[in-house]
C-alpha cells in the first residue's frame, strides 16, 4: 500500500466513525507509540494526547461531520520506512468548513502504515 492510499483509509475511517461514533476503526490505523499535537490561535500551549485518547467522546461531540485533506507535500524518511505529509485537513462540522494546516508522520509497522505522529493546528 502506498502512502496516498493509507491517508485515504484513515480518512475513510474517521468519515465512517463520525456516523457510528466508534473510534476502533481509527486507532487500528494507528503506531501504539502515537502521539498528538492540536492547537488554535488562542491556545498558548497545544492539546497533546497518545493512542489511548477517549475517542468515542471526540466522535460524540458531533452530530455531523466530514474530514477531507489536500497533500501539499511527502517526504520520505529512513528508506522509505517513514512518511511525513503536509497539508490541509478540513472538517465540515453541521456545515461549516474548519480547516487546518497538518503534519502527519507515518512509519511502516509490520508491513502496513500507522499513523507515529500528527500536529494539527486550526487556522482560526
Amino acid at each position: 500500500m502506498d502512502i496516498q492510499a493509507a491517508l485515504d483509509r484513515y480518512f475513510q475511517a474517521w468519515n465512517e466513525a463520525f456516523t457510528t461514533k466508534d473510534g476502533e476503526k481509527i486507532r487500528g490505523l494507528m503506531s501504539e507509540d502515537f502521539k498528538g499535537y492540536w492547537a488554535h490561535s488562542g491556545m498558548k500551549e497545544p492539546d497533546v494526547y497518545d493512542y489511548y485518547y477517549d475517542l468515542n467522546s471526540v466522535l460524540k461531540q458531533y452530530k455531523q461531520a466530514e474530514k477531507s485533506f489536500e497533500v501539499l507535500s511527502y517526504s520520505e524518511r529512513r528508506g522509505s520506512e517513514d512518511y511525513v505529509v503536509l497539508g490541509t485537513e478540513t472538517n465540515l462540522v453541521d456545515g461549516e468548513p474548519f480547516p487546518a494546516k497538518c503534519m502527519f508522520i507515518f512509519t511502516k509497522e509490520d508491513n502496513d502504515w500507522k499513523l507515529f505522529r500528527e500536529y494539527i493546528e486550526l487556522e482560526r
